[in-house]
Order: structure tokens, then C-alpha cells, then sequence
């Protein structure tokens, strides 16, 4: 993320704007408001789908172990690991985010998709 499209959590209403005023000019407050509602509403619409594709991840990842489990592939697979980090790296370099953030995120879903996949070929195939 570049600088000047701020920070996440930021109430930047005068930039939010487009007046480039200070959050409490006159005449601006309203218009300010407005436009950080309208910016928080797409925020949550942004989070709803986020949360959708993370769940729609797990359920791949669940596949992906059932699939390990019927033909005794192990789970523990680092070198995939190293392919995912290295992807989110090049991704945050060429987008400007940060790539401590995206491995911390990734490190996450990581340990979440293990513990899925540890239960799911910890029980016998049916």
C-alpha cells in the first residue's frame, strides 16, 4: 500500500473528501461523513468477500488433505510451503504492501490448514 492511500484504520475524512479540508471546516463535516460511510460500507463489502475466499481456501485445503489421506501422501509438503511465502512476497513487493504483514497472514492460514489437515488424515477414509 503507497503512503498516500493512507493507513488502514485511518479516519481521514478531509482527504476521504476530496476536499483536501481539515475533518472540522465548516460545511465539510457532512460531506465528510458521508463519504466515510461510504468508504466503510465498501470496506464491508471488501471483508464480506475476504472472509468468503478465506473459507472457500480452508474448504481446498480440506480437499487437499482428504485427497493426501486416501493416497498416503504426507502432509507436511515444505517446499510448498516455500512456494506460497515466496508468492505473497513478490506479491506485496509489487503492490507495495508490506511483506512482513503478508507472511505474519500467511504464516496464519498456514498453521489453521495444518491443524485441518492433521485432523482430516488423522481419521480413516471411509
Amino acid at each position: 500500500m503507497k503512503p498516500e492511500q493512507g493507513h488502514p484504520g485511518d479516519d481521514q475524512e478531509a482527504v476521504a473528501s476530496g476536499h483536501g479540508e481539515p475533518a472540522g471546516s465548516a460545511g465539510s463535516n457532512g460531506d465528510a461523513q458521508r463519504t466515510l460511510q461510504l468508504l466503510r460500507d465498501e470496506l464491508d463489502g471488501l471483508d464480506a468477500a475476504l472472509l468468503e475466499t478465506l473459507r472457500r481456501r480452508l474448504d481446498c485445503c480440506c480437499r487437499i488433505g482428504l485427497h493426501k489421506r486416501d493416497h498416503a501422501i504426507p502432509m507436511m509438503q515444505p517446499h510448498r510451503i516455500g512456494v506460497v511465502q515466496a508468492r505473497a512476497a513478490a506479491f506485496a513487493a509489487e503492490h507495495g504492501m508490506s511483506a512482513p504483514f503478508l507472511r505474519s497472514l500467511y504464516e496464519l492460514m498456514i498453521t489453521e490448514t495444518c491443524r485441518l489437515e492433521d485432523e482430516i488424515i488423522g481419521v480413516p477414509s471411509t
